[in-house]
């Protein structure tokens, strides 16, 4: 028996989550390679490994009853000075982003918990690097847009390398869906 290190989260499918991957990359964020693009709706959660089944019922049951919605992202913003954050905004679907995590961290569920900040779903593309970097990340973005038809989210594992790998994705209002072999080792989660 022994702890694990879950998050959940909405990917960024393709070609737009690799694209903003590797501009993560390109503007010096060590972690890029290791968290592929999403947007965290449970961050970073340290549980008892036995509690695993319970939240997987757990996260079956709140996706369905989820609904596909549209999710478009536009822009930058920040968080600095709070916290060292540059990130692409979501400019539809915050709300329903928002309602999913709580209904995710929902006080009678098995990941019920506090959050250091308050919820705001964005997209990072800096995280933790220098100021200069951080500026050309937000200006550079600036004019950075997406959109595409959100189905589901996914439960992922922070390995011992740091490298967060999918578990399971659940699709709205359909059942559990196996990770695909292809994505294991990119698809992980960070807090930001």
């Amino acid at each position: 028996m022994g702890t694990v290190t879950i998050g959940v989260s909405i990917a960024v499918p393709e070609p737009h989550g690799s694209l903003l991957q590797e501009r993560r990359a390109g503007f010096g964020d060590a972690a890029a390679h290791g968290i592929p693009t999403h947007v965290t709706l449970l961050p970073p959660t340290e549980i008892d490994d036995t509690v695993l089944p319970a939240v997987e019922a757990h996260l079956g049951a709140v996706a369905s009853a989820g609904r596909p919605f549209p999710m478009r992202l536009s822009g930058t913003g920040t968080f600095r000075p709070v916290s060292p954050v540059v990130y692409v905004r979501i400019v539809e679907g915050a709300e329903a982003c928002a309602r999913l995590q709580a209904r995710i961290r929902d006080a009678s569920g098995p990941v019920a918990r506090e959050l250091q900040f308050p919820y705001h779903p964005h997209v990072t593309v800096a995280h933790g690097i220098d100021d200069a970097a951080m500026d050309r990340a937000f200006e550079e973005l600036a004019d950075y847009a997406a959109q595409w038809s959100c189905t589901g989210f996914a439960l992922y594992e922070q390995g011992a390398d740091g490298v967060w790998r999918k578990l399971r994705e659940y699709a709205f209002g359909g059942p559990v869906v196996p990770p695909q072999a292809a994505h294991v080792e990119h698809d992980p989660l960070s807090a930001r």
